[in-house]
């Protein structure tokens, strides 16, 4: 930036910049404090909707609308609330705020512990096609380069913050990162904004505070273009970063397994540091946050490298790491606990069934006895979508002869007792060793749909079918749907660095 630059010029640079980061994306979520930076970039962005509105006649109008993190810490906090509320309500923002209750005693501190629950709380409100934006800016970014030089982080914690980057399925935009706060300063001052003043940011015992405070005034009086360095230097170990996905892209394909496991016997005989660089990419992959060498080495020995027959598991954040068959899962806690035994009427008239604890939804459709080939695409046709805004994904199918007119459906969780003869086999064998044979991972065998016609098991959706659920050319017959959340972390995770 030309110091030479005078308020007004600096106020255009900054919104061109903002708008150059927002072209192409028409459905905007801003994560809203009520501080300076946001209120600046809140008025950014209204004032850019508003340009639409009045002088172009655009197909696909940009919406926006904002959200505010109730974290309860400080004594203003409601006040903060209804200070962002009136903000969004004079510019006609769409508003909501959230409240949430953190853990003081968090083991990386209150600071992390909020950081960590705000972008959880963003991410679970975000609708479909919809990007957040959030209003950090350069000086911001020479903060947390700093925070991540004090931690003693890697190149992928030194890459700091990007202006556009994939979170959870959606984009992250921080559309104000190559601006200084003068800017800001200048601009909230020409159009004469009301924000927030958090006491909280002069409050050294906080890391981000003290920096901001006491060290980096000093090192911008010195090298005024301090700023503008660490961005290149965040920029560069980005780009490094961004090699080493590229050249470890296949190898991590070929590990990962369809379920979104980590095989781990070829991760052996590697080296240490081309190990911790693939276990960090599919934790990261998988939806933890980003893992220290510290972390990556516990995990290694005491999960990794621990007995074969031992059942080792490491939690993060709400997450729980487990070695099965010499595989890595990444799974949500609740997963790690078992169903009780339940069973679950599906009487004829109703076409599907939920399920509990968020493992989806059944949906059956009738055969004609007439039809010889039966459609095995793994999308769900179209007239049988569930009644829901939600996207789901099919998480398994199967044809099954449909029931007699004197059997009862249902659907159960947990143990069978006696033997199971399955499709294609002569021999039964109990439940418990189909289970083991079959590979499937303990935290999945009582999260697994199971179906029955009166007291007979039918089949065990996406694992096998019974021999007396085996649909023949004489039975009318059902095909069956097992659906999921398209965002969830039962089977795999889609979560994103």
């Amino acid at each position: 930036m030309n110091p030479e630059f005078d308020a007004p010029t600096r106020v255009f640079s900054l919104r061109q910049q903002a708008e150059a980061c927002i072209v192409g994306h028409r459905r905007l979520l801003l994560a809203f404090s009520g501080g300076l930076d946001s209120t600046v970039l809140l008025d950014v962005l209204t004032a850019w909707r508003n340009s639409e509105v009045t002088s172009a006649d655009t197909k696909f109008p940009l919406k926006l609308r904002a959200i505010h993190v109730h974290h309860g810490i400080c004594q203003h906090a409601d006040h903060w609330a209804e200070h962002c509320a009136q903000q969004c309500q004079l510019r006609g923002v769409p508003f909501n705020v959230i409240f949430i209750n953190l853990d003081k005693n968090a083991p990386d501190g209150i600071e992390s512990a909020a950081r960590h629950t705000r972008y959880q709380v963003l991410r679970d409100n975000l609708l479909p096609h919809e990007v957040l934006v959030t209003a950090q800016h350069l000086d911001d970014q020479a903060e947390t380069l700093l925070l991540a030089l004090k931690r003693g982080s890697g190149p992928a914690g030194l890459a700091a913050m990007a202006a556009n980057a994939p979170y959870y399925g959606h984009r992250l935009l921080r559309p104000l990162l190559a601006c200084h706060q003068t800017q800001l300063e200048m601009y909230a001052h020409e159009h004469h904004l009301n924000w927030i003043e958090d006491d909280s940011n002069k409050d050294i015992h906080y890391d981000r505070s003290f920096i901001r405070s006491h060290i980096l005034p000093p090192m911008r009086q010195r090298w005024p273009w301090f700023s503008e360095a660490v961005a290149r230097s965040a920029q560069l170990c980005a780009e490094q970063e961004a090699l080493l996905d590229e050249l470890l892209a296949d190898t991590l394909a070929t590990l990962t397994q369809p379920d979104g496991s980590l095989q781990l016997m070829e991760l052996i005989p590697m080296s240490a540091p081309r190990r911790r660089a693939l276990l960090r990419r599919w934790l990261a992959n998988s939806g933890a946050r980003m893992a220290s060498r510290k972390k990556l080495d516990h995990i290694w020995q005491e999960v990794v490298l621990s007995r074969r027959d031992s059942a080792s598991q490491l939690q993060l954040d709400d997450l729980l790491l487990r070695r099965f068959c010499d595989r890595l899962y990444l799974l949500p806690i609740q997963v790690a606990y078992p169903l009780d035994k339940m069973v679950l009427p599906w009487p004829s008239v109703k076409t599907v069934l939920s399920l509990p604890q968020e493992l989806g939804v059944l949906i059956r459709h009738l055969v004609p006895t007439s039809t010889i080939v039966i459609d095995e695409q793994d999308s769900l046709p179209e007239n049988l979508s569930p009644d829901t805004s939600e996207v789901f994904k099919v998480a398994a199918r199967c044809v099954i002869r449909a029931p007699l007119f004197d059997e009862q459906v249902s659907v159960r969780f947990g143990s069978v007792s006696g033997l199971q003869h399955i499709v294609g086999r002569h021999r039964g064998r109990s439940l418990k060793k189909l289970w083991q044979e079959l590979k499937i991972p303990p935290w999945l065998r009582r999260r697994t749909p199971l179906l029955f016609y009166n007291q007979t098991l039918i089949a065990v959706l996406g694992v096998f079918i019974t021999q007396k659920g085996e649909a023949k050319k004489q039975n009318r017959r059902w095909q069956l749907y097992w659906l999921q959340k398209q965002s969830c972390h039962f089977h795999s995770s889609e979560r994103k660095r």
